[in-house]
């Protein structure tokens, strides 16, 4: 879902916060807004006064219980940190000053605060806390925390995050004792900055300081914050649960009428898909998001799904389609050649899995924006070609970018797995002149090193797909394995760069910022979690920053199709499928909003219980 922002109106309380800051600079001494939220483009949609959020059920009871699955297992409660495999869901117990909705792809709404005050310039921007807003233990939440946990990200957050983040933001004052200022570097983007400050968790001063705990270490417990639920109770490897938190600050604000509603979350682990899927038929959890497109199109026929107490729904998805793909290891020499990244994609035929595995459910992904008007397609613009003329004149990209259509996946032959015989001719020929030539035992060989390709996996659900692939490079000379990890190695393995070919899911926003460099540029490509690739272009950079400086929408869109462009052109990515509809099953105990929010499924947001029919379940013995 697209990462918010925007607003306005005018309020005499921030010319006091103003009163209480040191003397005013010729900056500080702009005209300023005083607002309930903040965007970059259009209106927000929701006035400072609204009673709740328009899709929920404001009458929503509360109670009972929702059970999800997790694949693998898990050491730690901080997914802050290098360090361990995060249990699912840890973060439920934490919250962020401001916050989004579902139905608002540009807006960024107050939540812990009231209102937020900045200049036209946006060099600094203050945040008039909530003076309700408690943390679990029932102490209250202060501006000395929110700049305490502000700056621990700085000090203790992974590297990627302080990469990007370290040198934007200048200084964070506390003006009063809900009244917290962050001023902003010069080059920090002016789309960013309230984000930045405004996306900030926080976290209690006094509990860190008490219990020692770090931002970069694991843990057995979460972080203590302000959040609607916390930690009820943890068998390692096997099951979380989550309780409501009884005391907490925010049920009944706006943004909380209807939401929230479930006693309890549970999550059960299982070591693969295929025993959780079985799990799920006996009633060991209650809802389940169907990726599996073979089990969503055969499975459900089992007693529980047959007697009605199953209930299968396909929900749309108005969100930018997941960029699912592998990826390659730029790191490793082998993969630094775009003709061999190209010949590997060519062996990959979608259109034969989506025939004969996936039961024609999935579309190909052709962009990281898919299924958005931020997609590149045809040939570029005259904007689109004023961004990228420069960087071909410097020699960073081939002129073809600027005449040749966005860059597609090949369509292959659906009737058999391997490519037809012109497409092995093309992917052969482009190996030979990388320099790979085919030795007597049919084997692709360079400087006497064997062509060779680990894909590296930790789900067995993938082997129906990875396995074909592995044939299709077989033919070609390629030598493909299949190596399969469990969840720790597979997770410290992709961070330390231990791989060739690797799944990886782009989560592009409707208002691409700052985040981009975390996902695409050269200096994350050390260390992040979402460069993966570890890609490093000069002329990818420059597009980025492109984007960052864009001021206004139509500006936004076409620096982003002409990044999206040359990313597709750097085959960087083998592109997988996605679907423009939620598949889900549960249990027919639950309720939810109709219609659902374009931006969010919501199960554990805004969906309830209904005892009644949950009682009728049990009755029935649907569940145990």
């Amino acid at each position: 879902m697209g990462e918010a922002r925007l607003w306005i109106t005018g309020s005499a309380l921030a010319l006091g916060a103003l009163l209480l800051a040191p003397p005013a600079t010729a900056q500080e001494a702009e005209a300023t807004t005083t607002s309930h939220g903040f965007a970059n483009f259009g209106e927000l949609k929701y006035p400072a006064d609204f009673a709740h959020l328009d899709y929920v059920n404001p009458d929503a009871p509360k109670g009972g219980e929702i059970s999800q699955w997790a694949m693998g297992t898990f050491d730690s409660f901080n997914s802050f940190a290098r360090q361990g495999v995060s249990a699912a869901l840890n973060t439920l117990p934490l919250e962020s000053i401001m916050t989004s909705t579902a139905d608002d792809p540009y807006g960024l709404y107050c939540y812990l605060c009231s209102t937020i005050t900045y200049p036209e310039s946006l060099d600094w921007l203050i945040l008039d806390l909530r003076d309700d807003v408690t943390f679990s233990d029932g102490t209250p939440m202060t501006a000395e925390d929110v700049k305490f946990s502000a700056e621990l990200f700085l000090e203790q957050g992974i590297t990627e995050y302080r990469t990007r983040v370290g040198s934007l933001i200048d200084e964070i004052e506390v003006l009063g004792p809900h009244e917290v200022k962050f001023s902003f570097a010069p080059e920090a983007p002016r789309r960013d900055v309230v984000g930045l400050a405004g996306g900030t968790v926080v976290f209690s001063k006094a509990w860190f300081e008490e219990t020692g705990a770090r931002l970069d270490e694991s843990r057995d417990a979460p972080f203590m914050g302000t959040g609607p639920y916390l930690l009820e109770s943890a068998d390692i490897n096997r099951r979380v649960v989550y309780g409501r938190n009884e005391n907490f600050w925010g049920a009944d604000i706006p943004f909380n009428v209807g939401r929230n509603n479930f006693d309890t979350i549970r999550i059960e682990y299982f070591a693969d898909s295929a025993a959780a899927f079985e799990g799920f038929k006996s009633g060991e959890y209650t809802f389940r998001a169907e990726n599996s497109s073979k089990d969503w199109a055969t499975g459900y026929d089992f007693p529980a799904a047959q007697k009605g107490w199953v209930v299968t729904e396909e929900i749309p998805d108005g969100n930018i389609g997941t960029g699912q793909a592998f990826v390659f290891n730029l790191d490793d020499p082998t993969w630094q050649d775009p003709r061999v990244r190209e010949a590997i994609g060519l062996m990959f035929n979608f259109e034969w899995s989506n025939e004969s595995l996936f039961y024609g459910l999935y579309e190909r992904v052709e962009s990281f924006w898919e299924n958005s008007d931020l997609e590149a397609v045809g040939t570029p613009s005259e904007a689109e070609r004023d961004l990228l003329a420069p960087l071909v004149e410097e020699g960073l990209l081939p002129e073809s970018i600027l005449t040749d259509e966005a860059r597609r996946a090949p369509v292959l032959d659906a009737g058999a797995n391997g490519p037809d015989r012109a497409t092995y001719r093309r992917a052969g020929k482009l190996l030979e002149e990388a320099g790979w030539s085919v030795g007597d035992d049919g084997l692709r060989r360079k400087d006497g090193a064997v062509l060779e390709l680990v894909f590296l996996q930790r789900s067995p659900q993938f082997d129906r797909i990875v396995n074909p692939f592995i044939e299709n490079l077989a033919r070609l000379g390629v030598r493909g394995v299949l190596e399969r990890v469990d969840t720790s190695q597979y997770v410290e393995r992709t961070r330390s760069g231990d791989f060739d070919l690797v799944n990886h899911s782009f989560t592009m926003g409707f208002e691409p910022g700052g985040e981009l460099e975390q996902w695409f540029a050269s200096k994350t490509a050390d260390d992040s979690s979402r460069n993966l690739m570890r890609l490093r272009s000069t002329a990818v950079d420059r597009l980025i920053q492109e984007v960052l400086d864009a001021g206004a929408l139509d500006e936004l869109t076409t620096a982003t199709h002409a990044l999206d462009r040359v990313l597709r052109a750097e085959m960087i990515w083998v592109p997988q499928w996605y679907k423009d509809v939620h598949t889900v099953a549960y249990y027919d105990q639950f309720r939810h909003p109709d219609p659902i929010p374009p931006f969010a499924r919501g199960e554990l947001d805004f969906w309830w219980y209904d005892a009644e029919a949950a009682q009728d379940l049990r009755a029935a013995g649907a569940l145990r």
